[in-house]
């Protein structure tokens, strides 16, 4: 490492595997070369990560640190990087109240159903310090004929009978369950119940928790379940998520840019850019990339070409200069940015 290393150039990040129960191999399909052999069910990829501490519930995945993969920096942490050169990495954009970057970002491989979990909701966690809210977007990478989410619950639902199902082993019928495809992108505010179904890959946008609350694992055993507090930070009913899902497209010479998801937390886009098409790289704030199909390349002044390839995650920083993509292989990325930030636009 060189003492006077900037974080100028586009930063590639090591992912960090997560073994599940209901995990599988899919991420393979990606070009990961997952660890484990073939009985190894990598459940979750995390591709950003900055949690310095484990959720109180047992539930989450656990205090994990992202690492810088390439350039100058690699074998740095982002969290030590964001210290000591915040500007250069982040911009105007601050770190969460802990201390830690304000984006959690997965893939998650669903083989089987996940539990139906809820995370805290703001009554909750103010009352409750040691639990943190995370409000969430799933973006369907791929998805058998017929799967399913689980997005909140049925109208009507009171918590004695959302309860007494759970005592009779069939909560299923209470929860909302919407038939999903590739493409389609979901929100889902803290408080909500929910559950990824099987047959599922999706690419996940977060705020950085991992306090998560089981409160029906569909008759597996040996997991615990946590369902009084479950049960104090589930909002019955649909979710009111008509403001947040909202697409609009834009397309112009060779690229497509869908507006996905918006929150107070993140916003999710898609970006399509044909082979051949090239666009010059600015942003005033962090931009994050999560490459889903194709080849482009990216060449700065700071580094060689970096080149990005299906399931690699890069993070663009505000400090890198003269940035310009080039695309070899039709190529489509999610691009992660922040409500005040200046995203990468149509030239």
């Amino acid at each position: 490492m060189t003492p006077q290393a900037l974080p100028n150039y586009p930063l590639k990040l090591e992912p960090i595997y997560k073994e599940k129960v209901w995990g599988g191999r899919t991420l393979e399909t990606l070009g990961r070369k997952l660890p484990g052999g073939p009985q190894t069910r990598i459940g979750e990829s995390w591709e950003l990560a900055d949690l310095g501490q484990t959720s109180v519930s047992g539930g989450g995945g656990g205090a994990e640190r992202s690492r810088i993969a390439n350039g100058p920096l690699a074998g740095q942490t982002l969290h030590d990087v964001m210290h000591r050169h915040r500007r250069e990495l982040m911009g105007d954009l601050a770190p969460n109240e802990r201390g830690e970057f304000p984006l959690l970002l997965k893939f998650l491989d669903a083989q089987e159903n996940l539990s139906v979990q809820v995370h805290p909701s703001p009554a909750y966690a103010a009352m409750h310090p040691d639990a943190f809210l995370k409000s969430e977007a799933w973006y369907i990478v791929q998805a058998r004929p017929g799967a399913v989410i689980y997005k909140g619950v049925r109208e009507g639902v009171t918590p004695e009978r959302f309860r007494q199902a759970i005592e009779q082993n069939d909560l299923e019928p209470l929860l909302i369950k919407v038939e999903v495809k590739p493409g389609q992108c979901h929100y889902l505010p803290s408080g909500t119940c929910h559950a990824l179904g099987g047959g599922v890959l999706v690419a996940e946008v977060q705020t950085p928790s991992d306090t998560t609350f089981r409160v029906y694992d569909w008759g597996r055993q040996g997991r615990e379940l946590h369902i009084e507090q479950a049960m104090q930070s589930i909002r019955f009913g649909p979710p009111d998520v008509r403001s947040n899902e909202r697409p609009a497209i834009i397309s112009n010479d060779g690229l497509t840019f869908t507006r996905l998801v918006v929150c107070e937390h993140f916003h999710v886009d898609r970006l399509e850019a044909s082979a051949g098409y090239t666009q010059e790289l600015t942003a005033d704030e962090p931009v994050i990339w999560m490459t889903l199909s194709g080849r482009a390349t990216i060449h700065c002044q700071a580094v060689d070409a970096t080149v990005l390839g299906p399931g690699e995650t890069v993070y663009l920083p505000p400090a890198m200069r003269q940035g310009r993509l080039s695309v070899q292989e039709d190529f489509t990325c999610l691009e992660i940015t922040f409500p005040q930030a200046q995203p990468l636009r149509i030239a």
